[in-house]
């Protein structure tokens, strides 16, 4: 009993996280599986998703009351990513554990990096259009999808950064298409991780309890901070994970 309670609050801590970076809480939740729970790289990214996947679902509903979302720009980042989250994924599944936990480090410190240089770049003003034509929405989701399949994080930390400098988004916009991009292929690496036995299912459901309870607190943040402090946030915050992470490796 106490360890579901302790896996339910840790679930509602997470989800408030997911909500406020459009993240689904998947990019915490793996560390934090790996350094407070032991497990390995995939068990950990495969458990996670239970949370994740409802934890998206929700979000992506809590974001669209609140901005509504294109279809028209959402439909091709997630019809991309679901077919390249299930390659990923399939990739995902064979390869060694540590390889794998290394590996995801270095994709959460060039994440970081990216984003810290990003705030020191001149500013430009967000557009209501997007600045790139709608084939590189799906390029932007197949790229998105293979990450996301491969580390379990649904690619949208990956998306989020790249909507805003590249396509001109606003931060809020880009959580938003994110958390499109992230349905489809964080069910389609869950399906995948729980056939080849990497999910504790034990574990993952109070999680996923846990962040449907609190990922609404998160999403109402996001769209009452400022988006200057939103983008410092996320920052830090996947500074915080690469050096959970790396403790572990």
């Amino acid at each position: 009993m106490i360890e579901l309670v302790m896996y339910m609050a840790l679930g509602a801590a997470l989800g408030t996280v997911g909500g406020l970076f459009g993240i689904g809480g998947g990019l915490i939740a793996i560390p934090a599986l790996g350094v407070l729970f032991g497990l390995d790289q995939q068990l950990a990214q495969g458990t996670a998703l239970v949370m994740v996947v409802p934890n998206v679902l929700l979000a992506l509903w809590r974001y669209h009351q609140r901005n509504r979302i294109e279809m028209r720009h959402a439909m091709p980042l997630a019809l991309a990513a679901f077919a390249f989250a299930w390659l990923g994924s399939v990739w995902a599944v064979g390869l060694d554990a540590r390889a794998m936990r290394q590996g995801f480090v270095l994709f959460l410190i060039a994440l970081a990096t990216y984003n810290l240089a990003r705030m020191f770049m001149r500013k430009v003003e967000p557009s209501s259009e997007m600045r790139q034509p709608w084939p590189w929405l799906g390029v932007l989701g197949a790229g998105s999808g293979v990450l996301g399949g491969l580390f379990g994080v649904g690619g949208a930390v990956l998306a989020t950064p790249v909507l805003t400098s590249v396509f001109g988004t606003t931060q809020v916009v880009a959580q938003g298409l994110s958390l499109a991009l992230a349905a489809p292929s964080t069910a389609v690496t869950l399906v995948t991780y729980g056939v080849h036995q990497h999910v504790n299912w034990a574990m993952g459901i109070p999680l996923a309890v846990g962040g449907l309870l609190s990922i609404s607190w998160g999403v109402k943040l996001a769209h009452a901070l400022p988006e200057k402090v939103l983008r410092s946030l996320f920052c830090g915050f996947l500074v915080l994970c690469a050096v959970m992470l790396a403790f572990k490796a």
